[in-house]
Formats: structure tokens, sequence, C-alpha cells
């Protein structure tokens, strides 16, 4: 013990006496990491609208089934108009600010983009609980059991309760659609894209009748997003690689400055722009519509058809006006083109369709061509006129696919054109409220389309895009042929008697729908025609800019 203890003081009196400074290495303190700024008021219609949709999942797995369905609808219902509410509240304060590290713009243009998004909604969502017209609801009581099973045929002939599962499935989609168009980084983009489009798929599946059509719908749904979601994150890339930030106020700095590789600029601009037309169901970006429209329960329909384009459209203004805007003369020729594709797409398969859900997807398409020419403008005309279109199209759409449930067939939609045959006779009341929807939707004056129309055909002609809008004019002409034709047959043609129906089945009735539906036409026919009377108010309130955020 005695001789270790004296070799090691041995050792330690001839090592090197080393100085602390010189073991430590001579590094700088990192700076203290940052908190990101997060003003939770100023996303506060968010916070409430997904914040009730994962309530909503807590309420699908303790609450008994039998207690589930109106508690859904109560907070799916009350939660959107909870966040509308607020949003008024926050818009008319002007609490403007950029959160979330920069992430989320909440500026004038997202309060109004809000409010309109919770419209649509609040008038779209409550008809997904109708169980009137289809007895147990039009979404499948159980949409895991195989197609043709006995468990599956069960569900449909005792008229099982739908799923509730459908409501916070909505909800998780209106929160995504309220995110996308208040993005200001490509990534936050990116994720509400796939918020918003993921409860989408699922739902179009739902369908409780023809469940084939309905899950061939999701899957060509699912499959055409999937890949046209990859494309839109390789432009993201290509982008980050040009300007070194996904930030829009990073790129547009970036872009105006110049020097990087132009050919990362313009492929990043391309791929990009792919993504948001598919979702607005701009032709030749469409293939997906027509099917989709056609195979998912009606109610889903028509809140794809009002509030998935209003977000897509509503996102496009302002990527293409905050992040490249410097870069129109790029980007601008090509969306011209695409206008004119679009619109002549929707125009002339329009005209040929029997079916009046493929009919309105067509017509989806040609009204997505004419409101490429505000988004072209880049003036603050054209976003009022932009905005003001995609509210008064989005209230049709929904009052025309909520009257397609009302005629039936032998107990189905009977969506095709010579079911509609002397319907005035049958139900005065179901023609004339689809009448005013076409006439809305063909932009005949007196109603909101007819203003619609003007003021975004206007903002075309100040932008110097004269020829463009006579050809949307053209194209106006000719799809107001189709929804011409469909009231001429309402009016004008013999209802099929049952001895003489197709296949011997029994002529097409008129069902009698749940309060809620019935709540929400009339809503949508009154605002239809109060916009293109009294249009003035809404346009003051949709008369906003897109700021360049730093």
């Amino acid at each position: 013990m005695g001789s270790l203890t004296g070799t090691a003081l041995l050792a330690a009196s001839v090592a090197p006496a080393v100085s602390p400074k010189a073991v430590a290495p001579s590094v700088a303190p990192s700076p203290p990491i940052a908190a990101p700024s997060i003003d939770l008021v100023g996303v506060l219609p968010v916070l409430i609208v997904l914040g009730a949709a994962c309530l909503a999942v807590i309420v699908e797995a303790a609450l008994p089934k039998r207690q589930r369905f109106v508690t859904q609808v109560f907070l799916a219902v009350g939660s959107i108009i909870a966040a509308g509410v607020a949003t008024v509240v926050l818009g008319v304060q002007g609490h403007y600010v950029v959160t979330f590290a920069g992430a989320i713009a909440v500026d004038s243009a997202t309060y109004v983009m809000w409010g309109s998004l919770l419209a649509l909604a609040v008038v779209a969502v409550p008809v997904m609980a109708d169980r009137v017209i289809e007895p147990g609801g039009v979404f499948a009581a159980e949409a895991s059991a195989v197609i043709g099973s006995p468990r599956a045929k069960q569900a449909t002939a005792v008229a099982t309760p739908m799923q509730t599962e459908v409501f916070p499935l909505a909800l998780f989609a209106v929160g995504g659609m309220l995110v996308f168009p208040a993005a200001s980084d490509l990534l936050t983009l990116f994720v509400a894209l796939e918020v918003m489009s993921l409860p989408l798929y699922l739902l179009a599946g739902m369908a409780r009748r023809k469940r084939l059509i309905s899950q061939e719908a999701a899957v060509k749904y699912f499959l055409i997003g999937a890949f046209t979601s990859a494309i839109l994150l390789y432009g993201i890339a290509l982008l980050y690689g040009y300007a070194g930030s996904v930030k829009f106020a990073a790129i547009a700095s970036a872009a105006r400055a110049g020097g990087g590789s132009d050919l990362l600029l313009l492929a990043g601009i391309g791929l990009l722009v792919v993504g948001l037309l598919y979702k607005g169901s701009v032709g030749p970006f469409h293939l997906w519509t027509p099917d989709v429209y056609q195979g998912a329960p009606t109610p889903h329909s028509a809140f794809m058809g009002a509030c998935t384009k209003f977000a897509a459209f509503a996102a496009m203004l302002r990527v293409l006006q905050v992040a490249l805007g410097s870069m129109a003369w790029s980007w601008k020729p090509v969306l011209m083109v695409i206008a004119v594709i679009s619109m002549a797409i929707g125009a002339f398969f329009g005209v040929i369709q029997q079916d009046l859900k493929r009919m309105l997807a067509y017509s989806s398409v040609a009204h997505a061509g004419f409101l490429l020419l505000g988004v072209m403008s880049i003036t603050e005309r054209g976003v009022t006129a932009t905005l003001f279109y995609l509210l008064t199209y989005g209230f049709a759409t929904i009052g025309g696919f909520n009257l397609l449930m009302l005629v039936r067939r032998g107990g189905l939609e009977a969506p095709r054109l010579a079911d509609w045959a002397g319907i005035g006779k049958k139900s005065p009341a179901v023609a004339a409220t689809m009448t005013i929807f076409l006439l809305s939707l063909a932009g005949i004056p007196l109603t909101s389309g007819f203003i619609g129309k003007v003021v975004i055909f206007t903002a075309a002609m100040n932008a110097g895009m004269g020829p463009l809008v006579v050809i949307a004019m053209i194209a106006t002409v000719v799809t107001a042929f189709f929804y011409l034709r469909v009231i001429v047959m309402m009016y004008f043609a013999e209802p099929p008697a049952t001895s003489v129906a197709a296949g011997g089945v029994e002529a097409p009735t008129v069902a009698l729908p749940s309060t809620l539906t019935l709540v929400t036409i009339a809503v949508c026919a009154i605002l239809t025609i109060l916009l293109g009377i009294v249009p003035q108010p809404v346009l003051d309130i949709m008369h906003v800019t897109f700021p360049m955020l730093s």
C-alpha cells in the first residue's frame, strides 16, 4: 500500500503541469435558442375547429353509439359557428399578426377568406347529418364491411344509422382549409394541404348506396392526390434550393434579386402551381373531378365543390402574389393557356353529360378557368373579384347538389337528366329552387353568379387580358346551354310514368328533406338572390390585399 502511494506521488511530481486553459479548447458560447413567436388569439378560429375535431374523436371513442350522433352534429356545427364569430370579432378589431415563427400570416385577407370558408362550411356540413332522405343517412353504416357480404347487406337493409366519424373528419378538413390560404411558408402550405385532403379521401368512399362506385372514387382521388402531393413537394424542394428558405417573403426577395439558378426557380414554380391547380380542379388537371363528384356521397360532393375549391384558389392567390409576384412574367402566360383549356374542357364535356352530378363536375372545371382570370390579374380588384366569385359559386353549388338528393328512383338518387323531366309539375318548389342555382351558375342577371362574372371579367379587362375575356364569354354561353337544358326538362318535358320507366322501375319521386337540409337549401337560395341584387356590402368587405411579409 505504501509503495503504491509513493509511486503515485512520484508520477504526479514528474508529470508536467497542465494549465486548465490549455485543456479546455477556446469555443465561443452558442447563443440561446429563441422561442418562436406564437399568437394564439390570432389563430383562434383554427384552434376552435381543430380543437373540436380532436374532441369529436374522443366523443367517438367514449360515448355509447346511440348518444354520438346528436353530440357530433352539435359539436361540428357549433364549432364552425363559433369559429365564424371569432373571425368576425378579430377581423373587426384588426388583430393582424405573423405568428408561429412566420409560418402563418393573419391579415385582412386571411380574415375574409376564413369568414367565407366558414360561411360555406356551415351550410355544407349540416346536410351530412340528414337521415330523412336516405333512412339511416347517406353515409355508410359500416364503411369497413366487404361489399356484397351479408354484413354489408344487413347494414343497408335495416337502415343502420350512419357512422358518426364523418363529422370529426369534416372538421379536420375544414381546419386544413383554414390554414391552407393563411400559410406564409411552403412547408406549412404542404402540411395544411395534407390535413385538408386525407379526410376528403376517406369521406369520398363512404356512400351508403352504390358502394363500388364510391370506393372507386375514393381510390382514384387518393392515388391522384398522392401523386400530385409528391409533385408539389418536389416543387417546394426546388424553390428551397433556389432561395435557401421556404418562406414566401424570402422566395420573393431571392427572385427579385436574381443571381440563382433560373432552372431551379422555374421548375419549382411549375411543379408548385401544378399541385395547386389539381386541388382547384382546373383542366387539364381535373381528371379526378367527374368520377369523384359522381361516386362520393352527395353532401360530400357539395362540400368538396365549394369549400375545397375556395381553399385552393385562395391559397393560389397568396402564393402567386406574395411569393411569386415578381415572377409573373414566367407563370402568367402558362396560366393563360391553362385557363383557356379549362374553360374549353368544362364547356364541351359538360354539354354531352346526361348525369347531373358529372355535369356539375365539368361545370366546376369551366368555372375554374374563369377564376384563373382573377388570379392572373394580380391587383386588388382581381383579389376581390376572385373571392366574391368563389363565394357565390360555392352557395350555388352546395344548393344544387343538395337538391339532387331529393329526386329519387327506386329508393336511390336519380341524377340522370331524364329523371328530372317534369319535376316542375311534381314539386314546383324543388324546380324553382334548382332554377335559381342553375341561373346563377350560368351568370344570368339578378343572381349572384352574374355579379361574380361581371367583376372577374372587369378585373381581367383592366389587367390587359381582353382576348381571354372574349373566350370566357364564349365559354359562358356554351355552359349556359347545359344549365338551361335542365330547366327546360323540369318545366316543359313530360314526367315518366311508372309503366314506361326504364327497366320497369318506378317513376322518379321527390323526397322530403330533413329540417337541416331544408334550411341550408333555403339559405343558399336566399343568398344567391341577395348577392345578385345587393352585392356591394360583400364586395366592400372583400376589398383586401396580400401584404408582402418580412
